[in-house]
């Protein structure tokens, strides 16, 4: 969950109650199915992270519609688990998490959520961001 309530806590309980009816390992909210949005970014920025998933889900089968995002509800063993295989930084740890726990056969559900550009401050992503995603998206295409 980002702390600059780009991600609002309004969703909370439906990420608690997905998982309590689906028994799921994960829950994460996802921009692009039905219900979720994103609010306050250019279209440039829309393209960039469109397309960042939409390549990331044809190489890597992840089986989830959103794999930067980072607003997610993990159980304790199951967090505990992936992160000890994970060694990307950035973005790209996003998407390994999710990616590993997925090879790793873990219930992942999806909740709709509408994303809100960040009130202060600015955003990080940048070219050194898009090349270091580009390395991990390698990296997990060898490794996973």
């Amino acid at each position: 969950m980002d702390a600059d309530l780009s991600h609002h806590p309004k969703y909370l309980p439906c990420f608690i109650k997905k998982q309590s009816e689906t028994g799921a390992s994960i829950v994460t909210g996802t921009r692009y199915v039905k219900g979720g949005g994103v609010h306050g970014w250019s279209l440039m920025r829309k393209l960039t992270s469109r397309g960042a998933n939409v390549l990331a889900q044809t190489l890597l089968w992840p089986g989830v519609s959103d794999l930067t995002g980072s607003f997610r509800l993990y159980k304790k063993s199951v967090l505990e688990d992936v992160i000890s295989s994970c060694v990307s930084k950035g973005y790209v740890f996003q998407m390994e998490m999710i990616v590993r726990a997925s090879r790793k056969g873990y219930h992942i559900e999806e909740v709709p959520i509408t994303f809100v550009d960040r009130v202060f401050g600015s955003s990080k992503l940048g070219g050194s961001e898009i090349i270091e995603y580009l390395k991990g998206l390698s990296y997990l295409l060898v490794t996973t």
